[in-house]
């Protein structure tokens, strides 16, 4: 048989992977090493070669997109269709499973699927109807917990309490929440694999079907699994299957989503006869590029190690630029993407990654100055996102109360018990005497033609704007701003949200604050508030790039994994802002911020620039932070500081005596190690302050918190 085809593209680890006969198969594909092409290669080989048939083959990713790239290129390389294969997510495959066995699953035959929007919906009823305060409990909140304990595979009595009364309204709103979807006949996004996997467990006849027919798993982005996922592959897989299991543990930067990179690295511990091989070469990125990576991620500990290299040659340094502050750096980023682009490469060739939203603002301005189409690649501009617009609708209600827009916007925003009856009512009344919703709404408390709890709360937020106004003109902006955010209590609802998405609303609201801070009136005679509002207004009107419009690619981090660019700009490379300064608190979080801070790296394909500042004015206030100790992982001979005159006014990144450190060397220690104190108990090892005996140890105690310890002293056991 000729299998020229299937293996003339192939390099020789890549053709190991595709021809493998051992029984399971673990590839630790690097960045850029080609793991899609060994997954569709691998398929083929089975078909074409082990004649095995489709009907058999069970294939999981992602994303549709990626689900049905795999099936085009393996029909491709095949020249026949695969109708019978199995090809999607783990969510579209459990979705499939249920519509077929729909009674087995007790399920409606119609059953269905709730958005997160719809969801949310659904967990306000319920809040309601258990006469809960939902400032106290907030059904985002809420929602993420319920999600949450469903990726771990547990139901409302598998959750101990023991006595904790958070838990225990937690526990009351998923059973009741829980009760109203069966009621109603429909699942969340989350219940799909559960369900699926609680059909497998309950209905043996139906697993022992499908362990039959899908005797060849092949599975994607393994290090993005997490627990029901992982427990739903196990439970498929029978003592006569093989499982291909594609991934990288390096690239696992989903933690907070419920990814679980242990997954990965316990692989080869639950699946016997596993044979493990590595795609280390790149065809990606330039020696020098893939050197830093390298350097960066050997740092952590639990790997289960790759050293990826290349033959596209030595290439540039990477440019480091230390800045005066946040607008010198944004200055120097869009220097460097006017001379790209003047040299007549393309912008969409061009990114900039970030590490939180909030770094957005300043770079955008400065983008938008000198008129540089931009597009924020899987999110919105700075003055776009809902957060900031209710923000600046408070600030509006602020110079303007009959500003109907900004009333309508943030009356109930957050829940203050003014439901949409009420809003329509007060809309209603104003339209038939043609004044404005606030003199509406005043007219109406005052004429007593409204129930006395809408009344009460339409009053309290005619109050709080009154109050919020009275310090127009006693206060700078930026204190305007800050008083707005905190009396409203938009920032404490955003603090209440769980997860990254919480967590980058309020770094967003603090970051308003800061564009206070540093706007700059034009004039004396206008209201500087007003001046601000009608900036960002002018600022809101110079739309981002359209889709199919050649425009620089501004994204976190986060958004960059499995995309690729010629020139990358990492922009505020400093500690506590990357890696973010929660990563310290939380065991595990500063590998995974190590392990995205590679993912950043390896997306440049040929230039690569970090840039940072001095001091950096964000969320509001002043910074004076370190550079990022993933620059100064990277050797010497890979880094070229770049100094333009009159920037930079002191040395920068290779000091020998910074205080912050993972090294540790000649303590016994290593960074992210789990150690035991006899008082404080079990911890993780955060930072080290200088070497030695006499190096103080930051450990991040499960019991007590972080603490400062001097090694000599301290008696750590390792664990």
């Amino acid at each position: 048989m000729d299998v020229t085809e299937i293996l003339k593209s192939l390099n020789e680890s890549q053709e190991q992977a595709v021809t493998s006969d051992n029984r399971h198969l673990l590839v630790l594909a690097g960045a850029g090493s080609g793991k899609t092409r060994v997954l569709v290669h691998r398929i083929a080989w089975k078909v074409q070669v082990e004649n095995i048939s489709p009907f058999g083959i069970l294939a999981v990713t992602f994303t549709n997109k990626a689900a049905g790239e795999m099936r085009d290129r393996i029909e491709t390389l095949l020249a026949q269709s695969l109708r019978g294969m199995w090809v999607g997510t783990f969510h579209g495959l459990a979705h499939r499973l249920l519509k077929m066995h729909w009674n087995d699953a007790k399920l409606p035959e119609n059953f269905q699927i709730l958005d997160s929007d719809d969801q949310l919906r659904l967990i306000k009823r319920v809040t309601k109807a258990l006469d809960l305060d939902d400032q106290k409990w907030p059904p985002r909140q809420s929602q993420w917990w319920i999600n949450s304990q469903k990726d771990e595979g547990l139901r409302p009595d598998n959750i101990r309490e023991d006595k904790d009364p958070y838990l225990s309204v937690m526990v009351k709103i998923y059973r009741s929440y829980e009760e109203l979807c069966n009621r109603l006949g429909v699942i969340d996004f989350a219940e799909l694999l559960l369900r699926a996997l609680e059909l497998w467990k309950n209905c043996p006849s139906v697993l022992a079907h499908y362990q039959n027919r899908f005797k060849h798993i092949l599975i994607d982005e393994f290090q993005d699994t997490n627990s029901v996922q992982y427990e739903w592959l196990k439970t498929l897989s029978s003592s006569f299957s093989d499982v291909t299991a594609v991934g990288d543990d390096d690239q696992s930067i989903y933690g907070w989503r419920g990814a679980k990179v242990e997954n990965i690295l316990s692989f080869e511990r639950d699946f016997k006869e596993t044979k493990v091989v590595k795609l280390e070469q790149n065809y990606r990125s330039t020696s020098n590029i893939l050197n830093a990576a390298n350097a960066v991620i050997k740092r952590n500990a639990d790997r289960l190690g790759k050293n990826l290299w290349t033959d596209l040659g030595e290439g540039e340094p990477i440019f480091l630029y230390s800045a005066f502050n946040e607008n010198d750096e944004a200055r120097y980023i869009v220097e460097n993407l006017k001379s790209w682009i003047n040299q007549g490469n393309n912008r969409q060739d061009a990114a900039v990654l970030y590490r939180s939203n909030a770094q957005s603002r300043v770079i955008e301005s400065a983008l938008l100055q000198f008129d540089i189409p931009y597009r924020v690649y899987g999110g919105q501009r700075f003055f776009e996102r809902l957060e900031i617009k209710n923000a600046l609708a408070y600030m509006r209600l602020i110079l303007s109360c009959h500003d109907d827009v900004a009333f309508e916007r943030v009356v109930n925003t957050p829940p203050r018990g003014i439901g949409e009856r009420t809003v329509d009512a007060v809309r209603e009344h104003a339209r038939n005497n043609s004044i404005s919703m606030w003199s509406a709404a005043k007219a109406m408390i005052m004429d007593k033609n409204i129930n006395t709890r809408s009344a009460n709360a339409l009053a309290a937020f005619l109050n709080l704007i009154n109050e919020m106004t009275n310090s127009l003109e006693a206060l700078p902006l930026s204190e305007l701003a800050e008083n707005s955010i905190e009396m409203s209590g938009l920032i404490e609802m955003h603090r209440r949200e769980k997860g990254e998405r919480g967590q980058s609303r309020v770094e967003n609201l603090e970051e308003l604050v800061g564009a206070c801070k540093n706007f700059s009136p034009e004039s004396t005679d206008v209201p500087v508030l007003g001046q601000f509002l009608d900036q960002v207004s002018l600022e809101a009107g110079e739309r981002q790039a359209n889709e199919d419009q050649d425009a620089v690619q501004l994204m976190t981090l986060h958004s960059a994994k499995g995309l690729e660019f010629p020139l990358v700009i990492m922009a505020g490379m400093e500690e506590n802002l990357f890696p973010h300064k929660m990563s310290q608190n939380e065991p595990g979080r500063l590998e995974e911020e190590r392990r995205l801070a590679y993912v950043g790296i390896t997306r440049a394909m040929q230039k690569l620039y970090f840039t940072c500042a001095e001091t950096r004015n964000l969320y509001g206030s002043d910074h004076f932070n370190p550079i990022s100790r993933f620059v100064r992982d990277v050797p010497k001979e890979f880094i070229k500081e770049v100094r333009l005159k009159n920037t930079v006014i002191r040395p920068t990144s290779f000091s020998t005596n910074s205080r912050i450190s993972d090294s540790g060397d000649l303590t016994g220690f290593e960074l992210g190690q789990r150690v035991s104190h006899h008082v404080y108990g079990e911890g993780v090892i955060l930072n080290f302050e200088g070497n030695g005996p006499r190096a103080r140890v930051h450990v991040s105690f499960e019991q007590v918190g972080t603490k400062i310890l001097i090694l000599a002293s301290a008696n750590l056991q390792s664990l």
